[in-house]
């Protein structure tokens, strides 16, 4: 009931908050249409798909599955496509036909777009080795949305923007021989004086984000079972009543299964595990099996609840070694246990991932590890202060069990799609001398559209808040936050830094310098008719 109407809600917040955002960026009357058309079209042609996975492999998903993979599609493909019309408009100044433009444009941005987007699906999809059966489902239907959100960015955003032309762009239609601003602007500056003081740069913005990081020492890892809604819930409200007239575990009987000739040595040995309040024979199989239902005094769900099943799983084992315990409280300590065991599985899956594509797409020995290194700052940076936000400012009682192990994904993930955009345009810049000079070219060619993209990530993360779920509202504040991060302190700061102080060599073993440099003279004098 609490997510009755949530996820049409959703959809409407998302789409109304990039609306704004994208008419803020482009100061355009029409321009923000083109985008938000193409992006809200994939979200629905990824819901479809999700439907066709989930009747094709027998996997279920919830409200909050749908919800994350709806914020993904709209954040991620509202980020292509900020990139893509932002090479673009870059690329007018150097044609006078709109379509050369965008040809260049397209050929430009495209393997940064595939590339990043690669990055992120490839981590989805280590989803899929996960314990618990919801995590496996979130891999699988957020991996399809953004590959459809991807294809949908190169595959339909170039002909809309090529049937419409300069005239997209109104009031601040670019012409081919305007200013370039590489060499100008706000974002040249930040950069050029970050280029000139690397080292203090770098000694501080680090040092800024281990302290951050310090949040997560003595966060608690959990949420009961009537802690779980951010709303009214009937089912806590009526907990809540049962448990100031009864043991507390009444509403969630614990259930053991075992043989029934040993019946007198497992009900001694439940009456004798510490928590214990009840114990009572249910049923009985003609196989030789028996049932009993257990009350525990302890809420759903809790460390208490925990330690009790846990101490009650021993205690039965000793009486009947094929003894089985259950029930919610059971299930909810299995999962627990899963989510930590996903934890220590899939972090280093996610980060193996995101190297092998660095080292694909930069073809660098150092690049990579330095990239990754910068990346798991800010992630860590991230989960310290939006979970200390989380607990001591939303005053939530715990981060959810699964909070960790997607919050680092999605930080992970979509942060390193801003450092491919930042560092394949800083390989492209670096026919120039230097890898500092290269830095600070690719930082004012980008920073614009990069802070674009991160504001419009992290609104659209935030988001998640309108659900009812505290676990979605945690992931919204923690990848918000480190959306925010990465794109103001990592993007801008620590990874110019690290390439000014590293230089050339950064991109050993091979020398972008000796790669043709791009060239629009020629381009120029095709006989293509400039366009309105």
């Amino acid at each position: 009931g609490a997510f009755a109407g949530a996820n049409l809600t959703l959809l409407a917040v998302t789409t109304a908050v990039v609306a704004l955002l994208l008419i803020a960026t482009y100061r355009s009357p029409v321009l923000w249409l083109a985008p938000l058309l193409v992006v809200g079209f994939a979200d629905r042609v990824a819901a479809a798909v999700g439907t066709a996975v989930a009747s094709l492999t027998g996997l279920s998903f919830d409200g909050a599955t749908s919800g994350i993979t709806s914020v993904l599609v709209f954040g991620a493909g509202t980020n292509y496509a900020l990139l893509l019309i932002s090479r673009y408009r870059q690329e007018l100044r150097h044609y006078a036909g709109h379509r050369a433009a965008l040809r260049q444009a397209v050929r430009r941005a495209g393997p940064a777009i595939v590339a990043s987007n690669a990055t992120v699906v490839l981590a989805l999809l280590t989803l899929l080795f996960a314990s618990t059966p919801s995590t496996r489902s979130l891999g699988a239907l957020a991996a399809c949305g953004l590959v459809v959100a991807a294809m949908s960015v190169l595959v339909i955003l170039p002909p809309l923007l090529a049937l419409c032309g300069r005239r997209l762009f109104w009031p601040f239609i670019p012409r081919a021989g305007d200013d370039d601003t590489l060499d100008s602007g706000a974002w040249h500056r930040v950069a050029a004086w970050v280029n000139r003081r690397p080292a203090l740069v770098a000694a501080v913005a680090v040092a800024a984000l281990a302290v951050l990081g310090t949040g997560l020492l003595g966060t608690r890892i959990g949420l009961t079972q009537t802690e779980q809604f951010r709303v009214r819930a009937d089912s806590v409200a009526g907990y809540t009543v049962v448990a100031q007239h009864f043991p507390a575990g009444l509403t969630n009987p614990t259930l053991v299964i075992g043989a029934t000739d040993r019946a007198s040595a497992l009900r001694r040995a439940i009456r004798s595990t510490s928590g214990v309040v009840s114990v009572t024979e249910s049923g009985q199989s003609g196989s030789g099996l028996t049932k009993y239902s257990v009350v525990i005094d302890a809420p759903p769900a809790s460390p208490q609840a925990f330690t009790a099943v846990a101490a009650l799983r021993d205690s039965t084992r000793a009486a009947d070694p094929a003894a089985l315990v259950g029930g919610p409280d059971a299930a909810a300590l299995d999962v627990r246990d899963a989510a930590t065991h996903d934890r220590v599985l899939l972090i280093p899956a996610i980060l193996a991932v995101i190297l092998v594509v660095l080292y694909v797409v930069l073809r660098s020995a150092l690049a990579p590890p330095t990239l990754l290194a910068a990346t798991i700052l800010g992630a860590l940076a991230a989960l310290g202060m939006g979970g200390w936000a989380s607990l001591h400012v939303f005053g939530f009682p715990a981060l959810d069990n699964t909070t960790p192990l997607f919050a680092f994904l999605f930080l992970a993930a979509l942060g390193v799609d801003y450092t491919i955009f930042l560092v394949t345009r800083a390989r492209e810049e670096a026919a120039r001398p230097g890898a500092g000079d290269a830095m600070v070219r690719a930082v004012s060619a980008t920073g614009g559209v990069i802070t674009s993209a991160g504001i419009v990530l992290a609104a659209v993360f935030c988001v998640l808040g309108v659900l009812p779920l505290i676990v979605l509202t945690q992931l919204g504040i923690i990848v918000g936050l480190g959306i925010l991060l990465d794109t103001f302190v990592v993007r801008t700061l620590v990874i110019p830094a690290l390439f000014a102080l590293i230089g050339d060599r950064i991109w050993w073993p091979t020398n972008p310098a000796h790669a043709k440099p791009v060239e629009h003279q020629a381009d120029r004098k095709q006989p293509e008719r400039s366009t309105p």
